[in-house]
């Protein structure tokens, strides 16, 4: 180990600074060639639990970035049955003693929402790990001589010996917006993959690399699922395991409050938040300057209902755009298809100022519970058993059609499109998949000649296939299918980044998903596809569970998909891009970015430009924000 890996350390934490700013913790072992950072966001134990952590004879060291759920009652059982003895009251030490206890089983003990890295000393080998569905972020880079990990891509990069530039497949996989598991838009940056373990050990001066799966989303096989149970005996478990993982998530040494939108999702987690906390529960609410794209009405309408202390910011194309926009990108390290990961930029910031760090929030209830359009297109096309009337089926069919309009061209394709290797690996082409596709058939084409020679023969979308279990396809639901491909996907790369971790830590701040609590999901997978979505109405089974403390008007109401208005809306998005493009994709830059041929993407432009179709505008729209997300990125990470 070089004499400046110290200062080098310090530099890649430095560039997670919003991450961890009550403290840095280093750990420097020359004769194991081992450094080992860790920012601290004080939570639980504000006063003796700084990191590194290490086990009673120093040989094995510890960095937990996240919540490690009931950790009292596994404290307490360690120490009554174990003899275990803690230096500090913080739930990261946890791991220690269960990884000392169990191996590399420890994993299947802890609950809550991680990313973590282990050196037993033992051993020599290094174990990185990541929750189960991919909450909290982990990259890594494998070169001959070192391994490097970071909780964010900046920190790689601030390394001298990792490599700066844009993986080709990454950067066409941008423009689609769905990325292969496992991958960044960054040459030879990897995301460790949800619910995996990465072990690395050194042998005869080299390293190997293992990744290990140790928790699926386990569908049942549709002739093993238990199909005795009653709708009300799904309905109190869905209430139940819900409760327990709100309650875990309210356990904390600071004030939690509650991200609350007009959703089904957020109202239920602020109902039972409300339930269990004594004073009144902050709740943070998004309105947007368009009624077609806003659902403030109804969240304030449910805050009103509990008594909550709500807050709502109110967002126009002056806060989507300009400073914001670029701040969102620097902090999620990959393009968005649509400005709500900048509100949620601005919401979490609003968090932070009102003296809040952690809130709950609705994320994964659609995943789990089929929530998406998406979701009940394919179940009405592909799910739905004999012994339907047809005659209902297509009534629903265009109903659900008619409610989503406005998201045609972005999260629902207008067309059914088919792809050859999703038909082969699923038995249909999901639906959430389709309006990628014929993103892709725009995109492709405006790269440059040299990106497209590299691409030769390269099929995004037979490599997103090939990354996903078919073992957990088989002989299940189209339903399961649908949520299981989203899950391993686009869950992760959108959802759970630029909606989610990335840019609520942007300003400190942690957000805890409780419906992606694992033992959730274990009930969840077991709840029949006819009571997650029934007849029309999807999320049902959650609906029912909840329906005593949801606003009627939210309980009979269909699901909206939360996004904000885009930039076609209004005259004033449309200035606000165009000033961004300006800047970041002028004809000088576009010649010093390389990426996009100059002339096919000036053909574009206008094109987008003249374009009057609501539809094409909101696909265009898209792929205008992931164009211009691919500069800006290059600018912050690449010259």
């Amino acid at each position: 180990m070089s004499d400046n890996a110290r200062p080098v350390l310090e530099k890649m934490m430095q560039t997670l600074h919003h991450r961890g700013p009550d403290g840095c913790g280093y750990h420097v072992d020359r004769e194991n060639g081992l450094a080992m950072g860790h920012g601290r966001l004080a939570i639980i134990d504000l006063h003796t639990g700084s990191q590194p952590l290490y086990n009673r004879d120093k040989t094995r060291v510890l960095t937990v970035n996240g919540e490690f759920y009931d950790y009292k009652r596994i404290r307490t059982r360690l120490r009554l049955q174990e003899g275990a003895r803690f230096q500090t009251k913080s739930d990261s030490e946890i791991a220690l003693p269960l990884y000392e206890r169990y191996g590399l089983d420890f994993v299947s003990h802890l609950r809550g929402e991680f990313a973590f890295v282990l050196y037993d000393q033992d051993t020599d080998r290094l174990v990185l790990v990541r929750d189960r569905f991919g909450v909290k972020p982990l990259f890594y880079h494998v070169a001959p001589r070192a391994v490097f990990w970071g909780s964010e891509i900046k920190s790689l990069l601030a390394h001298p010996e990792v490599p700066r530039g844009f993986s080709t497949e990454g950067v066409l996989h941008q423009l689609m917006h769905t990325m292969v598991p496992g991958t960044s838009a960054f040459e030879s940056i990897y995301a460790l993959k949800p619910g995996h373990m990465l072990l690395i050990s050194r042998k005869n001066g080299q390293f190997e690399v293992r990744e290990h799966k140790y928790w699926d989303m386990d569908f049942p096989e549709e002739d093993q699922r238990d199909s005795s149970r009653t709708a009300e005996y799904h309905i109190g478990q869905t209430r139940e395991a819900l409760t327990d993982a709100v309650k875990q998530r309210l356990e904390a040494d600071v004030p939690v409050g509650c991200y609350l939108s007009g959703g089904i999702d957020s109202c239920s987690m602020l109902g039972m938040s409300a339930a269990m906390q004594q004073s009144p529960v902050k709740a943070f609410t998004i309105s947007f300057d368009n009624k077609d794209y806003d659902e403030a009405h109804i969240a304030r309408e449910m805050a009103e209902k509990v008594g909550a202390d709500q807050e709502q910011i109110s967002l126009s194309a002056s806060e989507l755009y300009g400073d914001n926009y670029v701040k969102t990108l620097w902090h999620s390290e990959r393009t968005f298809y649509n400005t709500l990961g900048v509100a949620k930029f601005c919401m979490s910031r609003r968090v932070n100022e009102c003296g809040y760090r952690v809130v709950v929030t609705g994320e994964g209830s659609d995943e789990l519970f089929g929530g998406y359009p998406a979701f009940k297109r394919d179940m009405l096309r592909h799910g739905l058993q004999d012994g339907h009337d047809p005659e209902e089926v297509a009534s629903y069919q265009k109903l659900m059609e008619e409610t989503n309009k406005l998201f045609r061209g972005a999260i629902l394709s207008e067309d059914p499109v088919s792809h050859p290797a999703m038909d082969r690996l699923v038995g249909f082409t999901p639906s959430w998949i389709q309006p990628w596709i014929q993103t892709l058939e725009l995109a492709r084409p405006l790269l440059h000649d040299d990106l497209l020679a590299d691409l030769n023969g390269y099929d995004p979308i037979e490599a997103i296939a090939a990354s996903i279990d078919k073992s957990q396809l088989d002989r299940r639901h189209a339903l399961d299918k649908a949520q299981y491909t989203w899950s391993k996907t686009m869950l992760e790369c959108q959802i759970l980044n630029w909606g989610g971790d990335r840019v609520d830590m942007a300003h400190s701040m942690e957000s805890r998903p409780a419906f992606l609590d694992h033992h959730v999901a274990a009930m969840a997978v077991q709840i029949p596809p006819h009571y997650r979505i029934h007849g029309n109405i999807e999320k049902w089974v959650l609906r029912e569970a909840m329906q005593k403390i949801l606003p009627e008007v939210l309980y009979k109401r269909e699901k909206f998909a939360f996004m904000a208005p885009p930039s076609h809306t209004d005259t004033k998005k449309q200035e606000s891009l165009r000033r961004l493009m300006d800047e970041y994709m002028n004809p000088e830059a576009v010649r010093n970015v390389g990426l996009f041929d100059p002339v096919r993407l000036q053909e574009f432009l206008d094109q987008y430009r003249m374009d009057k179709d609501p539809v094409s505008l909101t696909r265009k729209d898209a792929l205008m924000n992931h164009l211009l997300g691919l500069h800006i990125l290059w600018h912050q990470f690449i010259r």
